[in-house]
C-alpha cells in the first residue's frame, strides 16, 4: 500500500535530514513526499512533490492534504508576534482538521520543542519529564510551543486522534554548535556572548577563540540540553506507524545536558582554547529521554565529545554558505 506524508517546514535542517533519510531507507520505499513550501522548495526528485502555500491558508492546507496518509509537522515562525498565531495556532488547527476528516489519514507527527517548558530560563531542580507542567518562558515563540502541544493533546481527546510529539531542545547541525560559541557577530541563538563584555574584549574573543563558560548566580557552569538533527530525525523515522508511539509525547535529546564547564575544559585539553566564564541569570536543565528510549527503543548517538568534534571538524563546501534562517 502506497503511503504520502505531508511535510511543513520541509526545507529547514529538520525537513531535510528527514526527507532524505526516508527516501534513502528501503522501510519507506512505499512512501512518496508531498513538501509544503511557502519561501523555499525542495530539489527536484521522482518522490517527492512540492506545493506551494502556508498553513495559515485553510485552502492551501486542504489541498496539500488531498490523499495524505501521514503528516510531520515541522513549521514554525519565531519571535514574530505578527504571524506566531496564524502559522502555530491558526495553522496547525487547519492541518488537525484536515487530518481527523480525511479518509486516507493515518498519523500525525509533531516536533515541539523545550521552549514550552521554560528552557534554562527558569530552575528545574528535578529531570524534565513528560508529566511536566507547561511554564513557557516569556515571549511569543514559547507560548506557541505550549498552545501546540496542548492542542493535539486535546484532538487526541476530542477525536481519538493517533499522533504523537516529539519534544526537541535546540537542534544542532553541521557547525551551529561552533557558532552557539562565537563572541562574534556570527553567534547563533543565544545568548549573545559579546553582548556580555566589553566590546574591545568581545573582538579579542573572536580573535583568540575563547570559549564561554556558561555559569548560573552561584557561579556554577550551565547545564543546557541540545539534540543533533541526526539524532532527533532517527526518532522521528522511528515514530512512523510504531503502535507504542500513538498519542504519545517524547522528550528527544543526547543522554545528558551539556556542561559548559566541560565544554571548555575538552575544548582547551583537545584544541589549546583559551576560555573565559560568563555569570548568567541561567539555570540548569535536564530534560529525561528514558520515554522514548523504552517505548521506541530509540538511543541518541551524540555526547557531549561528539558533538562538539562534529561541528569544529566540519568544513562547509563551497556551494553551502552558512546561513541561519531563524537565529536560534
Amino acid at each position: 500500500m502506497s503511503n504520502t506524508i505531508l511535510v511543513t517546514g520541509a526545507t529547514g535542517k529538520v525537513g531535510q535530514t528527514f526527507i532524505n533519510r526516508l527516501l534513502a531507507d528501503s522501510k519507506f520505499n512505499s512512501f512518496t513526499v508531498r513538501a509544503l513550501c511557502h519561501n523555499r522548495e525542495l530539489p527536484p526528485h521522482p518522490r517527492i512533490q512540492n506545493i506551494h502555500g502556508s498553513i495559515e491558508h485553510r485552502d492551501d492546507v486542504e489541498k496539500a492534504m488531498d490523499g495524505v496518509t501521514h503528516v510531520l509537522h515541522l513549521a514554525t515562525v519565531k519571535e514574530t508576534p505578527e504571524q506566531i498565531m496564524d502559522v502555530a495556532v491558526k495553522g496547525l488547527f487547519w492541518l488537525l482538521e484536515a487530518c481527523r476528516t480525511s479518509p486516507t489519514f493515518k498519523q500525525f507527527i509533531m516536533v515541539g520543542g523545550d521552549a514550552g517548558m521554560g528552557h534554562f530560563v527558569y530552575p528545574h531542580p528535578l529531570p524534565v519529564t513528560e508529566t511536566q507542567k507547561h511554564s513557557a518562558y516569556p515571549g511569543c515563540y514559547a507560548l506557541s510551543k505550549v498552545l501546540e502541544e496542548t492542542m493535539l493533546e486535546q484532538y487526541y481527546i476530542q477525536y481519538n486522534l493517533n499522533g504523537c510529539c516529539l519534544r526537541a531542545p535546540w537542534i544542532m547541525e553541521k557547525d551551529d554548535f561552533k557558532y552557539q560559541l562565537s563572541f562574534g557577530e556570527d553567534v547563533f541563538g543565544g545568548p549573545r556572548w559579546r553582548d556580555l563584555v566589553d566590546k574591545k574584549l568581545a573582538d579579542e574573543y573572536v580573535r583568540t577563540q575563547t570559549i564561554p563558560i556558561m555559569l548560573n548566580l552561584e557561579a556554577v557552569p550551565v547545564k543546557r540540553n541540545f539534540v543533533h538533527v541526526d539524532d532527533l530525525v532517527s526518532a522521528l523515522l522511528l515514530a512512523v506507524d510504531h503502535p507504542k508511539a500513538r498519542q504519545q509525547l517524547f522528550n528527544i535529546c543526547m543522554d545528558e545536558p551539556v556542561d559548559y564547564g566541560e565544554i571548555g575544559k575538552y575544548l582547551h585539553e583537545t584544541r589549546g582554547f583559551p576560555t573565559v566564564e560568563i555569570k548568567t541569570e541561567y539555570h540548569s536543565i535536564w530534560l529525561d529521554n528514558t520515554k522514548a528510549k523504552f517505548l521506541l527503543g530509540w538511543r541518541p548517538e551524540y555526547d557531549l565529545k561528539k558533538m562538539i568534534d562534529s561541528a569544529f571538524d566540519y568544513v562547509r563546501a563551497e556551494d553551502d554558505p552558512r546561513k541561519v534562517w531563524y537565529p536560534g
